[in-house]
């Protein structure tokens, strides 16, 4: 037995230091597949700003539409831009595989499965933390991904968001000490400094329905299964009841 357990926690070890990695702070974000409007607003932000480049390839249109109440009509009309694609069409990109390695090194991932891999709190503050950085290729880098080759497609929502450096006369953890001043320059936070299209408050709610969207994805048949609990714990009762007035029946005669 004890040798079971301590294997067991050596397999947990990887999966610590895999979630640990980076000492990035991670805002909390909570999925909420209830909020239909939140799903809704975050799969056409996500076909608008995301699906350039990332694909959902084990989600279909028309498994979204349904679960998130969406008319098909509206769907082919806002959500289905390519004329190869189709409503009961997997949710495919059109961009080829080479073209993407040449243009960014690597294809970009299938986000499918995304939210259960790094979890909502990653996607969540990774979309919050782009700031501009003219040494990279794209002209941004990530606060949670660093030295990421993804560009900054939210930018136009967000506005340019740049890294601030702030001087400290205490050590702080990845504070570099300037020789000259003898203070520690700490560059830790970041701070819109072109505005765009929305106010911060309404782009941490655009970033938070986008999550929640691949949230929905990463496990649809999590709807039904919150839809099914309330009635399946109704109908136990109901078989309890019933079972328990039919057992006194049958042992009365015993007694």
């Amino acid at each position: 037995m004890k040798k079971q357990l301590f294997a067991l926690l050596l397999a947990l070890v990887p999966m610590v230091g895999f979630a640990a990695q980076g000492g990035v702070h991670l805002e909390e974000m909570t999925p909420d597949l209830e909020d239909k409007p939140s799903l809704q607003n975050g799969m056409k932000l996500f076909v608008n700003y995301c699906m350039g480049c990332h694909s959902l390839a084990y989600q279909r249109f028309a498994r979204a539409a349904e679960d998130l109440n969406i008319p098909r009509e509206l769907v082919e009309k806002n959500l289905i831009f390519s004329s190869d694609l189709a409503f009961n069409d997997q949710m495919h990109i059109a961009m080829n595989n080479g073209d993407a390695k040449n243009w960014f090194g690597a294809p970009p991932p299938d986000l499918t499965l995304e939210s259960r891999l790094r979890g909502t709190d990653w996607i969540y503050t990774y979309l919050q933390s782009f700031y501009k950085d003219p040494t990279r290729p794209t002209g941004v880098n990530n606060k949670v991904f660093p030295l990421v080759a993804m560009p900054n497609v939210l930018e136009p929502l967000q506005g340019v968001q740049e890294m601030v450096c702030a001087a400290t006369d205490k050590p702080i953890k990845g504070a570099e000490l300037d020789p000259l001043s003898g203070k520690y320059q700490s560059c830790e936070t970041l701070q819109v400094t072109k505005p765009g299209e929305m106010e911060p408050a309404e782009f941490e709610e655009a970033v938070y329905d986008i999550t929640n969207f691949l949230a929905y994805v990463g496990e649809p048949s999590k709807l039904q299964a919150q839809s099914l609990g309330p009635k399946v714990l109704i109908f136990i009762f109901i078989f309890g009841v019933i079972s328990y007035l039919l057992k006194r029946e049958y042992w009365r005669d015993v007694h």
